[in-house]
């Protein structure tokens, strides 16, 4: 997969996306943590996200003890497709019975998996565990290694460390991960940083300045941005991170412009998007004046209102003035919103941001399925060719019966069910005009 079709994802804090573009699958992203606990809320949003899109999640941890990483998770702790990969154990905790009493503790019993490695002494070990444990998830996967500081101490000495991470580095990236690397910024030497920052894709410094967090992003590959080594000062309340002000003027991606530009394009106003979403209109006009970030679960919530991916709001705008042809690996999977899940799949042809005429969608209904109301929420006149297999279409009390080969004109009427009654799945190619 070439680097400039990997996707876009989240990291989970809604302003720092901008600011670094998102993470791109197959991101190894170091971070530099000045106080050894400022990462910790940027770790835990990432987990936070990676579980509200579902995403198989392994946790490496050298410097905490099962019990006291699952106190710290809290509810996170409880989501099953987590993987907490002890290397604690057997390594700081020298295999005494006091944390291996855990494994037998009867209160302590979660959802995720827990899985202790014997030997973490041996670098190679670990790697064999966690190749093994990803090689049974599926999807795309993400990971922490908390932390690079406690490998190093327990493998005596930084040759190990530089050594594990070049090897492991490329090979996580070929496999389409994403993953964080915590470092203690002054437990390691300049050589060292520099040979990861060489291999890694993102690395990102976090510092305590005259009493206020800062961070500093000292490497972003792959993403046309104006904010590598600019200090943003931040403040963290539980798992909240807010920026200062100047964020907003300096991001590269303009959320609320992006928000904006797709709720139009959708014909729908701020006060139906709040509705729809659960805000307030004036939360809606706020976000679009990047007056305000919207929480995660907004976000998440307008993307699927939008029907687009939430990593798309934090994708640079392609320049698709003077186009004429719109490649098929531009095609975007869309959402459509209030759906039954398994029923009907769609595509965008064009670019999400191409100025055209029309939005021409590829549309694929389920056999034997049917859809109660129509695809779109749409105030202009639509228009649908029939590629292949059969579709029912009713509006009002007449039932349309319809084969491969025949259009649709929709004016102003609005079908209040789509129905597949075939054996095979039914192919649409359909055009929302303006």
């Amino acid at each position: 997969m070439m680097n400039s079709e990997r996707t876009r994802i989240s990291t989970g804090i809604t302003a720092l996306d901008p600011i670094l573009g998102g993470l791109l699958i197959g991101d190894n992203v170091v971070w530099y943590d000045d106080a050894g606990s400022l990462a910790s809320v940027f770790l835990m949003n990432f987990l936070k996200v990676s579980q509200a899109q579902k995403k198989p999640f392994i946790y490496v941890s050298f410097d905490r003890s099962p019990r006291n990483l699952l106190d710290k998770l809290g509810p996170l702790a409880e989501y099953e497709n987590l993987t907490i990969l002890d290397c604690f154990t057997y390594g700081k905790g020298k295999g005494v019975d006091t944390f291996f009493q855990f494994y037998k503790d009867k209160n302590y019993q979660w959802p995720c998996q827990l899985v202790h490695v014997n030997t973490p002494q041996d670098p190679d070990a670990v790697m064999d565990h966690f190749l093994s444990i990803h090689a049974a998830m599926k999807n795309e996967v993400r990971f922490v290694f908390e932390s690079l500081t406690g490998m190093q101490e327990l493998w005596e000495g930084e040759d190990q460390i530089s050594r594990f991470y070049s090897h492991t580095c490329p090979r996580l990236y070929e496999l389409n991960t994403v993953g964080y690397w915590i470092m203690e910024k002054d437990a390691h030497s300049k050589r060292l940083k520099a040979s990861i920052n060489q291999i890694a894709q993102v690395a990102i410094e976090l510092s305590l300045k005259r009493g206020k967090n800062s961070l500093s992003i000292l490497k972003a590959e792959n993403r046309e941005i104006d904010s590598v080594n600019t200090p943003y000062s931040y403040s963290a309340k539980g798992s909240a991170v807010s920026f200062d002000e100047k964020i907003y003027a300096s991001a590269q991606v303009d959320l609320g412009k992006r928000i904006k530009a797709l709720r139009t394009k959708r014909g729908m106003s701020q006060t139906e998007l709040a509705r729809l979403i659960g805000v307030t209109p004036s939360n809606i006009s706020q976000i679009e004046s990047n007056q305000i970030y919207p929480s995660l679960p907004a976000l998440f919530k307008a993307a699927e209102i939008l029907s687009i991916d939430v990593g798309s709001f934090f994708q640079e705008l392609p320049d698709v003035r003077n186009r004429i042809i719109f490649s098929g690996a531009e095609a975007v999977d869309i959402q459509i919103p209030d759906l039954p899940r398994g029923v009907v799949s769609a595509k965008l042809l064009a670019p999400m941001d191409a100025d055209i005429r029309t939005e021409p969608y590829l549309i694929e209904f389920a056999p034997k399925k049917s859809l109660p109301g129509h695809l779109f929420i749409h105030k202009g006149d639509e228009l649908g060719y029939l590629i292949s297999g059969k579709l029912q279409m009713k509006i009002g009390n007449t039932v349309y019966a319809l084969r491969a080969g025949d259009v649709i004109y929709l004016s102003k009427e609005v079908p209040s069910q789509w129905k597949n009654p075939g054996p095979v799945p039914a192919q649409l190619f359909w055009l929302k005009l303006k």
